[in-house]
């Protein structure tokens, strides 16, 4: 089982879209996959049509053995399930407190799934936080949308210096630029000279296009509306790729 997180410090940088496109795609192929949507505002449960809640909520969660296949969900996709979002985890920092060895909660919740899933993707809210290391201990690949601006690449390398400095060597950083405008001078500079020391960016690059904006109303990957689209394709470009990594 290869754990793919969805992650950047920033908010509104795509990492919902790329969780919900390549886990859809990861399926297609026949890969039995699973999204679990960390982030309380539950976007990834939206675009697939699931009520962003759990039972027994993030406490709960987190205090339980094996307590993830009681709130995994089907999507309306063969081999694609979901761990829902729950509001509760806005809280989650302060949960994973409360428990012993905090870190690894997230690995060794996921660590029975690797009997019923190839792939596990997480989407993740925007912060580095306890939440932010449960990740890192659990991921294989921390991906990470980065939009092409000096700000952004800013953050990202705040990212790559907090890792060096904890010492995460069980997952490989892969950075890759999203919401891509071609008309902006600064867009197409950064992403022709892309920089040194902030991981190995992907060669694939998601545009900024309207058509990904409409997942929100289409309620689903864009596969499914709009597979001609060239969002879709680079979507598609980004899977290949990224498969190579794993």
């Amino acid at each position: 089982m290869k754990v793919i997180a969805s992650y950047n410090i920033k908010g509104g940088v795509g990492k919902t879209a790329a969780a919900v496109n390549l886990s859809y795609l990861a399926a297609g192929e026949g890969a039995s996959t699973l999204v679990w949507d960390l982030d309380p505002q539950g976007a990834a449960s939206f675009y697939f049509r699931i009520k962003p809640k759990i039972q027994m909520g993030g406490k709960g969660l987190f205090r339980r053995k094996r307590a993830l296949e009681r709130v995994i969900k089907g999507t309306d996709f063969p081999n694609l399930d979901l761990i829902p979002a729950d509001f509760s985890y806005r809280n989650m920092d302060l949960i994973l407190e409360g428990l012993r060895n905090p870190q690894n909660r997230i690995r060794k919740l996921l660590k029975p799934m690797a009997r019923e899933y190839d792939y596990v993707f997480i989407d993740c809210p925007p912060s580095i936080s306890l939440v932010s290391e449960n990740v890192f201990k659990a991921a294989n690949i921390l991906l990470v949308p980065t939009i092409p601006t000096t700000l952004s690449l800013r953050t990202l390398d705040q990212l790559v210096t907090f890792i060096a400095k904890r010492g995460y060597r069980n997952f490989t950083l892969l950075p890759f630029f999203s919401m891509v405008d071609r008309r902006k001078n600064i867009h197409r500079l950064i992403t022709k000279h892309r920089p040194m020391g902030m991981g190995k960016f992907l060669d694939s690059t998601i545009p900024y296009a309207s058509i990904v904006e409409r997942m929100g109303t289409e309620r689903a990957p864009l596969e499914v509306y709009a597979r001609s689209s060239p969002a879709a394709g680079a979507f598609r470009s980004l899977w290949l790729e990224l498969k190579t990594r794993l």
